[in-house]
Formats: C-alpha cells, structure tokens, sequence
C-alpha cells in the first residue's frame, strides 16, 4: 500500500506553518513526517514546528530543504528526502510537505512519477492555501486567461509578472484550496474572494475557509486524489519551461541583540514594509529582560507577535529577520530603517 504524501503550497505569508502544526497538533496519534522547504537561511518554519512541543513531533520526523526552491532540486534534494523517510525501519503513515512561499507545485508533483518513489508514494493531495485578506485587498490577479490576454494586448507588457503567476500556479495545481485569515474579512469580503478564486480554478475543486489554519486534519488529510497521476492536465505558466529560478526574488537577514521595545520594532517593521515594498518578514525577537522567544511574521504591513518557548541554554539569544521581496531590495535603507546597519548580514 502507498504512503500518502499532502503538498502544502502557498504563496508568501499564507499560513502554511500555522496549518501544519495545527494538523500536527490533531494528529490522533498519526505518525506524520514533515519535509519543509523555505525561502531564506535561517530554518524559521522549522523551528516554528519542533520548538513548540507538539507530542509526538520529533526532531527527526522534520526535514528541511534549505536554499533551495523544492521545485528546482527535485533530483539533489527531494528524492533523496523521501527515500530516507521511505527507509526508515518504522516509516511514516503520512507525509506533508510544505513548499517555500515561491514554489510552483506542477514541478514537484510530476516527481512523484519517478521510479524510486512511485511505487511507494501517492500524492493523497495538493493543497494551496490562500491568504484571502490579500486576495480581497487584489494584490494577486486570479484569471491567468485575463492576464494573458491583457499582456498580448499591450506591447509595453514585455515582462513577466512573477509574483501573479506563481500565486496563479499554485492555485492551478490544487485539489483542494484553503482560504486562512478568514476573521479578517466580513461575509462581503469573503464572498468576494470566493468568486475571484472560483474564476481561476477547476469545477471539482474544492474551497474551504479557515482561520489560523484551524481546520479538521480528516478535511484535509485522505483525499486519495493521486494527483501525479493528472498533474500534466493541470495548466501552468511554466508548462515547457525547462526550468524555473527565483531570480525575480530575493532575501537577506537582519541580527540584532536586544530589542529593549518590540512594539517600536514592529512600528519600523510596518513602515519599511510600506516604504520598500517587502513581501514578507519572518524571525525572531529577543526582548531584553524576557526569558521567552517573540515570533515575529509580517506579510507586508501586516504583523503578527507572540510569544512561543524559553530561550534555550545552548542557543544565541539574538534577533534574527528574514527580509523577502522581489530583486531590487535596498537592503542599506532597509536596515537603516530597522537597525544600525553594521548589523546587516
């Protein structure tokens, strides 16, 4: 019997972390393998899900791909992941892999053909979370035939749109899709974006609503869609592409000591984001005279703060921020906003 495998995609600041540990939280005693792929050099995502003492969530049940689109390193990465996982004396019952905010699913998907792998793992579901205050705000198009014409139309459009087309791309190769942050939005909102995903989406796909990722693992988990299986009907921007790279983006990391006022630090976090046009901020806060680590994840002015474990002993206590955006950043004024900038790395 094939091990089921759910694709967690989705595009930056979705809340495909708050989604897994919720799953991972409601398990019921499932032993489920987590592969997680970010964009950055810090491991956030997975520290977010083996620092928080989930029962049953084992270091070594969580594998990380870093640096790396998933998409991109199938044959160098991934394969070799999963036959570590498929090895195991005692293997998964169930697989879920989170892809980085900026994967494209179809890539990923289509592995899942290779011989070392297709006899032992089905693709149980593609998943794409949404992040529907965004989508309501229309900061994604949802109608790739719209965008496609519109570009064919006017011949100043002689570039890509990378950030539609990946959101687009993921919502083209999922099975089921996940709209998060619901509580943000009125019925009116929700309703809205409800119809703008519908128009750029298959009649069997199913869409569901969320809020902080709180939804029924059984919901989600045993879809049996065996999606490799219709991957290659699946449209994509990429189709005939012989690759696919993330120049269009790029991240770098900020550290700091102390943080002797967080609530200002996210008060220059919001204005930066406005002012610089970033995607996405994600990391750490250490603030001065709290044992606890502060979790920080904006999705452009929008921030989120909690708190989530002590400091360990044989960890620095320092903060550390992943700053996303398209290629361009000026990172010099972004740091000066922040921090000094002998602290950008």
């Amino acid at each position: 019997m094939k091990i089921p495998a759910t694709v967690i995609t989705g595009f930056l600041g979705a809340g495909k972390t708050t989604l897994i540990r919720h799953l991972l939280e409601n398990s019921s005693g499932r032993r489920i393998a987590l592969i997680i792929n970010e964009f950055g050099d810090l491991g956030i995502d997975r520290e977010l899900i083996t620092g928080c003492g989930i029962e049953g969530c084992e270091d070594d049940d969580v594998l990380e791909l870093a640096n790396g689109c998933i998409c991109c390193t199938v044959a160098d990465d991934f394969l070799p992941t999963m036959e570590i996982l498929l090895n195991r004396p005692n293997p998964p019952e169930h697989i879920v892999i989170e892809t980085s905010g900026l994967a494209l699913p179809k890539p990923l998907v289509r592995a899942f053909n290779w011989p070392e792998i297709r006899s032992r793992v089905t693709v149980d579901g593609v998943i794409t979370v949404v992040d529907a205050p965004a989508v309501a705000a229309g900061l994604f198009a949802n109608n790739p035939d719209a965008v496609h014409e519109q570009r064919q139309a006017d011949e100043m459009l002689d570039h890509d749109a990378p950030l539609e087309e990946v959101f687009e791309d993921q919502l083209a190769s999922a099975d089921m899709i996940l709209l998060n942050k619901t509580d943000l939005l009125d019925a009116d909102g929700l309703a809205k974006v409800r119809q703008q995903i519908t128009a750029g989406i298959g009649p069997a796909v199913k869409i569901i609503a969320a809020d902080h990722g709180a939804i029924d693992p059984s919901v989600l988990l045993g879809i049996s869609a065996a999606a490799e299986d219709v991957i290659e009907e699946r449209w994509s921007h990429h189709d005939g592409d012989d690759d696919h790279d993330h120049d269009d983006f790029e991240s770098f990391t900020i550290r700091i000591d102390d943080v002797a006022d967080p609530d200002h630090l996210e008060a220059r976090i919001k204005s930066a984001a406005i002012d610089h046009d970033i995607l996405r901020v994600k990391g750490f806060i250490n603030v001065a005279g709290k044992d606890m680590r502060n979790v920080i994840q904006a999705v452009g002015p929008r921030i989120q703060r909690y708190y989530d474990r002590p400091w360990r002993d044989d960890e620095p206590r320092r903060t550390e921020l992943v700053i996303i955006g398209e290629t361009g950043l000026n990172r010099t004024a972004i740091a000066a906003a922040l921090v000094p900038p002998a602290n950008i790395t």
